[in-house]
């Protein structure tokens, strides 16, 4: 294992691909860093994820400029991580729209997201300087939200299928095309960051909702576009790895563990799998804190400092051979 603090010593920029899925609907994914979609209304787009800065947000806008000139009328952001919201500046959108949950994390604990994310990832923030505050939402919802693209493009849904990744996390479903926008509910060949995670919801009742849908075509938050079988397959891979990390680490709770050694046992259980994989160590050790918080009766995430990564980090990997 690396003693690099989480992803600080990542530096070296991935390769972006930019995907035309047809009919409007594009993503660009990088290697596993955050994955970006848009898609064409009549006469508007809707962008989904904002990247950390606008810097970074300009080069994926440009991809877009070449295939239309549309402007951006939504924004709309699956949830509130700094690494998917601060680049909202750069967009000019007409709505920014979230969760009402994500709303108040925003609000709750945006700026001392800002300055965790920004330690643990700099490579992904391109000219911080740039970001002029954080990204705060004009409409908000609580369960779904219809945007009419007009002519016979159908409409895009917005839905929030239960706590998962966070609070507030919600979908951008065309389900005239089958084309499923899940933001981080659901990975593709990338590990999964559960710090603000509600485990259980997200492992049962939130993925059946994903998995309902029944789509084609599917974005998730990190990972390539996939399509047919493999979409299941990436929602069952998911699953997983939430209830693999829930099976080793329940067990030590209850008999009195300690947390490190919840993080060894879940370590040795998904690393085979899941250890060469974008962001796996990066990721696992604030995934058991996490549900070790949620085991030991903490529901609503704890806030994530620069100092509370830290020390988290210390206690659970950096020592760890």
């Amino acid at each position: 294992m690396t003693d690099s603090f989480a992803s600080s010593g990542d530096l070296e920029r991935k390769t972006e691909t930019f995907a035309d899925l047809g009919g409007g609907v594009y993503a660009l994914t990088a290697e596993g860093d955050p994955n970006v979609g848009a898609i064409e209304g009549e006469d508007f787009l809707v962008c989904v994820e904002a990247r950390a800065t606008p810097v970074a947000a300009r080069r994926w806008l440009a991809h877009l400029r070449e295939r239309t000139g549309k402007p951006v009328r939504y924004l709309v952001l699956t949830h509130y991580h700094a690494v998917r919201t601060l680049g909202a500046a750069a967009f000019d959108a007409a709505e920014i729209i979230t969760h009402t949950a994500t709303r108040d994390l925003i609000e709750e604990r945006g700026e001392a997201d800002w300055a965790s994310e920004l330690a643990r990832m700099p490579r992904l923030f391109e000219d911080p300087s740039s970001i002029p505050g954080l990204t705060r939402p004009t409409l908000t919802f609580t369960d779904r939200m219809v945007i009419p693209l007009g002519g016979n493009r159908g409409d895009l849904v917005l839905a929030h299928c239960g706590r998962g990744h966070t609070a507030g996390d919600i979908v951008a479903w065309l389900p005239t095309r089958g084309i499923l926008f899940a933001g981080d509910l659901v990975e593709s060949a990338a590990a999964l960051y559960t710090g603000d995670a509600f485990h259980a919801d997200w492992s049962t009742t939130t993925l059946d909702t994903v998995a309902s849908l029944n789509a084609t075509t599917l974005i998730g938050g990190r990972g390539p576009v996939v399509t047919g079988p493999d979409v299941p397959a990436a929602i069952t891979q998911t699953r997983h790895f939430l209830t693999e990390l829930q099976r080793t680490v329940t067990p030590i709770h209850h008999s009195g563990g300690t947390v490190r050694a919840a993080f060894q046992a879940a370590h040795a259980a998904l690393v085979d799998r899941y250890g060469t994989w974008p962001i796996f160590e990066h990721c696992l050790p604030f995934n058991v804190q996490r549900l070790w918080d949620e085991l030991s009766g903490v529901d609503w995430p704890t806030v994530w400092t620069a100092t509370r990564d830290r020390e988290v980090w210390s206690t659970l990997k950096a020592d760890t051979q």
